[in-house]
């Protein structure tokens, strides 16, 4: 991938919808689809800030669903494929990093810290369990990429699964930088083309943004550690009910010049 597939331009001049991290909630994302679905006009930006993986049981469902409603959006007359953009999230980054999980040099370590992140639920979802995760783990580089081989061949055998994957973006922006999506933070000492994993792990001085960053008037996420829902301020904003925590799946909708008109929670 090169680094301009790193990021999505998205028109300007539109309202713009971003959707919490879902955590494998199924039930949530199709309710707060429905509702969606009511609202969301064409010619209106769709961002999806990340991790629709992990933690929830119905992972599998939840991509279906993702898939189900981009083509539901996409059969609607006058609708384009760059009007719906997702993000690559924490546990996206972990699903990926889990597939080459037999090049690290401390594998069993690695496994161990991931699943406290939540990242069994994404292994049950293709046919991998705990255990048989263990024992690769503690049986060298050839089982452990036999073990991966056979998650990536389950997820090919699921109808536009790596497909959804293949096309995950580390953060998306409108052409007239009124808003920049980003999923759990960014590092505002550094330009946007050298975040690196500080869009996944670097959240903890989101607060602290109080100017526009590079030039964006809003920078808004999709995860937050602490969920504390749905936060606007000055030159930031954060969309986070706790889905997959205990809490509702929330989406919110701004405006072209980046201020909130709009909210659904399921």
């Amino acid at each position: 991938m090169s680094a301009q597939d790193h990021f999505e331009t998205l028109p300007a001049g539109r309202r713009n919808w971003a959707v919490a991290a879902i955590h494998g909630e199924a039930d949530r994302l199709r309710a707060l689809h429905r509702r969606l679905a009511e609202r969301i006009q064409v010619g209106e930006n769709l961002v999806y800030l990340g991790n629709f993986l992990g933690r929830g049981n119905a992972v599998a469902d939840t991509i279906e669903e993702l898939l189900v409603f981009r083509r539901a959006l996409l059969a609607r007359p006058g609708a384009e494929y760059d009007d719906i953009v997702y993000l690559r999230g924490s546990q996206e980054e972990m699903w990926h990093k889990l597939l080459q999980i037999q090049f690290a040099p401390n594998p069993g370590e690695v496994l161990e810290w991931m699943m406290e992140q939540g990242v069994a639920p994404t292994m049950a979802a293709y046919g991998g369990t705990v255990e048989e995760a263990r024992s690769a783990a503690n049986g060298g580089a050839l089982v452990m990429t036999k073990w991966t081989s056979s998650l990536r061949a389950a997820m090919r055998a699921a109808d536009g699964h790596t497909m959804l994957m293949s096309v995950l973006r580390r953060a998306a922006f409108t052409e007239d930088k009124a808003l920049l999506f980003v999923h759990a933070g960014i590092d505002a000492t550094r330009p946007l083309s050298e975040q690196h994993d500080s869009f996944w792990w670097g959240g903890e001085d989101f607060d602290n943004i109080e100017a526009p960053y590079g030039g964006f008037r809003r920078v808004v996420r999709g995860f937050d550690r602490r969920h504390r829902g749905l936060e606007v301020k000055a030159a930031t904003a954060t969309v986070d009910g706790a889905c997959g925590f205990g809490g509702p799946l929330l989406a919110a909708c701004f405006d072209a010049d980046g201020e909130l008109v709009d909210t659904i929670e399921a």
